[in-house]
């Protein structure tokens, strides 16, 4: 994708890509005064702190798996049937945020650097305030949706700006972001399981807090554009009449349909690995072992959409998913076995969100005036439709479940249709790989 932009200074038009000096002038021009693209001190400044954010974000987010098993062996919550939807709506109004924000930040591009400033103040002072919960429903609120929309006015200026400091390397580049969610989970499920059993859950929630904000602090000055702040908004970025050609709908549905039950996995698996015998700290392992291999996932994931068409990739990681949930989550019998399918789920399943640059590239391929950040947040949407729905749907699922004490494994533990629905949904959302097929219509 080729990033421009225009502005005026008195009787000379710039372009980032194509800019020419008078030979009467000798001042030098702004492609002069622009840090190189694809690579340099500050391409890679910004890339640690799109990481970093995404690390506290979803790597937090995505370890409520821990506090639901603490949740429900509380008194106070233990009354509450849907203690998923905590995490669920964290990350769903993340997601669904983001087309919101993305368009703000168009609308307001002066303080589009200062969002994620805003955003990890936001979120450190959700948990703060979800320390003080009473009730199930300030939980919610709070850690839930608190936290989402900090996470996702923190992070929105990763996908603004990326476009603008990587181009080539771009697919490598969010896969490195989305790694640093993988990387975070490693430490974070271990470090949650030891602070709440030693302190409960209003000392971890403000330990994290103030962590946060610590960790995020150095590099948020780095979170930044690399193009100067144009004059006039450019309204012609928020055109959606992308969102209605067929190859867009296919992507946007296969997205929905992944996120059903991409989520599952991580907020189950230390509640599976505890009824096998495992001790707590130990089933937090299973997500450890999760966001390890999604890190790995990632950035392969992210290196190969830059080189291969977008339904190699698809195809991949949904076969990789699927086999995976059905043989080795619904079959597993003991805890190593529960770990292997950590590794496993983390590396396709945990790769899937780094195809998103191939789509996107496949989506301009058809209309090429798309603005490739507004394609990123329809795909992050469609993603937190299907996340903000999985939460009520898995705890439904687990009531309705009959399978219990008739079938091996978790599939006989009151998990079963949990994992067939997380199977399925793998294998609807990879149905998209055939969306390049309508490029031509």
């Amino acid at each position: 994708m080729e990033v421009k932009a225009s502005f005026s200074d008195d009787s000379q038009s710039y372009d980032d890509t194509n800019l020419s000096l008078s030979l009467e002038t000798t001042k030098p021009t702004v492609l002069d005064t622009l840090p190189p693209i694809d690579g340099g001190a500050h391409a890679w400044l910004f890339l640690a702190a799109s990481a970093t954010i995404e690390a506290l974000v979803w790597g937090f987010a995505f370890s409520f798996g821990v506090f639901q098993s603490y949740y429900r062996e509380r008194e106070m919550f233990s009354q509450s049937d849907n203690v998923a939807v905590i995490g669920t709506c964290a990350t769903g109004v993340a997601y669904l945020g983001c087309p919101l924000m993305i368009t703000i930040m168009i609308l307001l591009p002066r303080h589009a650097r200062w969002f994620s400033t805003i955003g990890m103040t936001l979120m450190c002072l959700s948990l703060a305030v979800a320390s003080f919960s009473t009730t199930f429903t300030h939980l919610v609120l709070s850690q839930g949706i608190g936290f989402g929309i900090g996470g996702c006015i923190a992070y929105s200026p990763s996908i603004l700006f990326m476009s603008e400091w990587f181009d080539k390397k771009r697919g490598l580049a969010f896969g490195i972001v989305w790694a640093g969610s993988g990387l975070s989970g490693i430490l974070i499920p271990l470090a949650l399981d030891k602070l709440l059993g030693n302190f409960g859950f209003r000392t971890t929630l403000r330990i994290f807090s103030a962590l946060m904000f610590v960790l995020a602090a150095p590099l948020l000055y780095f979170h930044k554009p690399r193009l100067p702040v144009p004059k006039q908004t450019q309204y012609e970025r928020l055109n959606l009449r992308f969102m209605f050609s067929r190859i867009s709908i296919i992507y946007q549905l296969g997205c929905v349909a992944e996120a059903l039950g991409f989520f599952l996995p991580a907020i189950y698996l230390p509640t599976v690995a505890r009824l096998q015998g495992a001790s707590s700290l130990v089933a937090s392992l299973t997500v450890t072992a999760l966001n390890l291999a999604s890190v790995f996932g990632s950035v392969s994931m992210g290196h190969l959409s830059d080189r291969c068409a977008t339904g190699t990739c698809v195809a991949i990681s949904t076969l990789g998913t699927v086999l995976s949930v059905f043989l080795l989550w619904g079959l597993s019998t003991s805890l190593p076995i529960l770990i292997v399918f950590g590794v496993a789920y983390g590396l396709f399943a945990g790769s899937y969100s780094a195809i998103w640059s191939g789509m996107i590239r496949d989506i301009q391929k058809v209309n090429p005036e798309a603005d490739a950040t507004m394609i990123f947040s329809t795909l992050a949407f469609c993603r937190g439709v299907g996340n903000v729905v999985s939460g009520p749907l898995s705890e439904a699922l687990i009531h309705a479940d009959h399978w219990q004490g008739h079938a091996i494994g978790p599939y006989g533990q009151g998990f079963g249709l949990v994992i067939v629905c997380t199977g399925l949904t793998a294998l609807v959302g990879g149905s998209s790989l055939v969306a390049p097929l309508f490029q031509w219509i």
